[in-house]
């Protein structure tokens, strides 16, 4: 209400210090004017010359002398506006001070919003973090409307299925995959991605229809990825670990140094016991820190941060523990490597042997004691 209050006298003051002029009559400036001036000079002789101050001669030369200045002072200067022009130009002047917020209010009334609550300020944030995801929505929403007419396109549903999976929408994405397949024909690639999309309709789990979308996407090509690895993990989850550890050797094998997802793979074998964590050597590490952020952080960060979080649920690799903490120095975030050092000792604190070694390599790295 203050502020609205402060609005409106700011707008008064505005209007008046645009209409002032307006209002003013010419008086004022007519006193001060040359030819005001002249005309009291003339008065002034008078008064003089009655007095007796100057001779007569003289009153007359300069009588004569102002009254030519006054001529040509009178000739010089504007008319003056009538005085009913006073009149109007002070009625202009309330109008405007009346109408204009009369008329801005009447325009405002209808077409704002006047009892419209004020926005907070976390919604504003989450609302432009959303905006991604809103535009996607969007754009599903327009893809959707088209296939509705055009069922049969292959390609819409091609592009639809992994928008709706990425959206969280699993079995709406399940149903594209179906129709993608319908009509784009087999492949091991649309198999895997049904099958995934199952699984993830299922909270993560490989069902049993997950799993023979996967193992028909095998069928058609033997080395697809996707597949090889969803089957592992149903083994997995069926308490089949040995096999599930064979399954992801054999895809680990097969797979080029550059794939984006052997680190995937390759965690998930050390969880079920078939393999450790490849070493971070200190070359690697060191060449990375001359990559740009986004490559370091592909290849060296989700390194450590897998390692970390295996360290946390096994904490008995003493050698882990040292590999984390000599790739946390080696990039330069000691604090990173005090603090992990600390969750080593405290891990081994009940194994003296563990922990023997443990402080002998520490020592080794400058962090001893």
């Amino acid at each position: 209400m203050t502020l609205w209050f402060v609005f409106a006298l700011m707008t008064v003051a505005a209007i008046f210090a645009v209409l002032w002029p307006l209002g003013r009559n010419g008086r004022a400036q007519d006193q001060g004017s040359e030819v005001a001036v002249y005309k009291d000079q003339l008065a002034e002789i008078e008064r003089d010359l009655a007095a007796g101050l100057i001779p007569a001669p003289d009153a007359e030369a300069a009588r004569v002398e102002i009254s030519r200045r006054l001529l040509a002072a009178a000739a010089s200067e504007p008319a003056m506006a009538p005085k009913s022009n006073l009149k109007w130009r002070r009625a202009a002047a309330v109008l405007a001070l009346a109408g204009l917020p009369l008329v801005a209010i009447g325009i405002y009334m209808p077409l704002g919003s006047p009892r419209l609550q004020d926005f907070p300020l976390a919604q504003r944030e989450r609302g432009s973090g959303s905006g991604v995801a809103q535009s996607l929505e969007n754009l599903v929403v327009q893809v959707q409307q088209h296939l509705e007419k055009n069922p049969t396109d292959g390609r819409g549903w091609n592009v639809l299925a992994p928008v709706l999976e990425r959206l969280g929408r699993f079995d709406d994405a399940v149903r594209a995959y179906r129709n993608s397949l319908t009509y784009n024909g087999e492949s091991a690639e649309r198999r895997s991605d049904l099958g995934e999309a199952i699984s993830a309709a299922a909270g993560g789990v490989v069902t049993v229809e997950a799993k023979a979308e996967f193992e028909r996407a095998q069928a058609l090509n033997a080395d697809d990825p996707k597949a090889n690895y969803f089957l592992g993990l149903a083994a997995e989850q069926d308490g089949r670990k040995d096999d599930a550890a064979t399954i992801w050797r054999a895809l680990l094998a097969k797979a080029p140094a550059d794939a984006p997802w052997r680190a995937l793979v390759q965690s998930s074998l050390v969880r079920v016991g078939g393999g450790t964590m490849p070493a971070l050597s200190d070359e690697t590490i060191a060449a990375s820190k001359d990559m740009a952020e986004g490559d370091r952080n592909a290849m060296v960060r989700g390194m450590v941060d897998r390692l970390a979080t295996r360290l946390k649920q096994n904490g008995d690799d003493v050698d882990g523990w040292l590999r984390l903490v000599r790739a946390y120095l080696v990039m330069g975030e000691r604090d990173k490597a005090m603090g992990a050092s600390a969750d080593a000792r405290q891990a081994v604190a009940s194994d003296a042997e563990r922990l023997r070694q443990l402080n002998e390599g520490l020592m080794t790295l400058g962090l001893g004691g």
